[in-house]
């Protein structure tokens, strides 16, 4: 058997190899970024969220976008605005006409002709008085009998009737007047004019027939998310929710929000607790005050697209993309647990 030199290698082949330099590094690149991978997966946290969709609302009615209404049948004789003016609250919008140029001459005449009634009913009530203390005094004395004197206390109370119904009349009266002069519509609050009804001039329009839409100035702005049905057991009011709005320039690293630019923060106001009929579930989010200050309505006005993330807990990257593939829910929080 044929014994090997000590001054020779075992592998004389392996050794005679020479591998390029750029494969040696490229070996200890790899097994360096393996290594790295690893203690990322296992050390580098990830915060984990619960993303979704919406658009922004204004949560009270009297800032949402408004219809002013005919309050009077009758006809437009003239409008005050246009499509896009701003306007005050009390600044008038449109005339509206009756059909009968006349009507109110002729109010005004029923008018005095029902207050000349009612004069004369209040006259005729104070004489019945006076003929009920006659008959008293005469009946006390014996010159007439009782009879005469209970039918003047019913003359009195027909009297007070009648004045009765005349005064009603008057009042039906003034309604009606005070309706003919509400002709002149106004707007209910400051905004603008977003739509004027152009099938309204010279028709005729009813009580409550459409003639504009208003959009109120600097509404009270939240957020409107629909998320997953499986995370919403998770979201509690008062929880940190990151916000990129629909034509406001951002980057959004979802798991690491320090690094994400052109975002805006705020909080959870509310979580409905049914399901919409997508099967998605509504969350109002409102305006961090500790925060930066969302843009203003001029950029993000009513009904703008949002996306949002609503941050849990951390957890390490590797559990993160174990969960992800595996397209199990986030992280429950034993803290977040209601007590019993």
């Amino acid at each position: 058997m044929l014994s090997r030199p000590e001054h020779l290698p075992l592998f004389p082949t392996l050794t005679s190899i020479r591998p390029p330099r750029a494969a040696i590094a490229l070996g200890w690149m790899i097994g360096i970024g393996t290594i790295l991978t690893v203690l990322m997966l296992l050390y580098v946290p990830w915060v984990q969220t619960s993303a979704g969709t919406g658009r922004v609302i204004a949560p009270n009615p009297a800032d949402r976008v408004q219809t002013i209404t005919a309050l009077v049948q009758g006809r437009v004789e003239h409008w005050y605005v246009e499509d896009g003016q701003q306007v005050r609250t009390g600044d008038p919008i449109a005339r509206l006409v009756d059909n009968d140029p006349f009507l109110l001459q002729r109010l005004a005449a029923e008018r005095e002709q029902i207050e000349a009634e009612i004069e004369a009913a209040d006259q005729a009530v104070k004489v019945a008085e006076s003929q009920v203390n006659q008959t008293r005094e005469a009946a006390e004395k014996g010159f007439v009998t009782r009879r005469n004197f209970e039918a003047a206390q019913i003359r009195v109370a027909e009297r007070r009737a009648r004045l009765a119904e005349v005064r009603a009349k008057l009042s039906r009266l003034e309604v009606t007047v005070n309706r003919q002069s509400a002709q002149l519509v106004r707007a209910p609050r400051d905004g603008r004019i977003l739509h004027i009804n152009a099938a309204a001039a010279g028709a005729l329009v009813s009580p409550g027939d459409t003639l504009a839409t208003l959009a109120p100035h600097a509404p009270f702005r939240v957020v409107e998310l629909m998320i997953d049905g499986r995370d919403v057991a998770l979201v509690r009011p008062g929880q940190t929710v990151r916000l990129e709005f629909e034509g406001w320039p951002a980057i959004q690293f979802s798991g690491w929000p320090s690094v994400a630019h052109g975002m805006f923060d705020g909080r959870v106001r509310a979580v409905d607790p049914s399901a919409q009929p997508s099967g998605l579930f509504r969350v109002l989010v409102e305006q961090d005050r500790a925060k930066l200050a969302w843009p203003d309505v001029d950029f993000i006005p009513l009904g703008a697209k949002v996306r949002g993330w609503i941050r849990m807990d951390s957890v390490a990257l590797g559990y993160e993309l174990w969960r992800v593939l595996n397209n199990f829910p986030l992280e429950f929080p034993k803290a977040r647990l209601d007590p019993i």
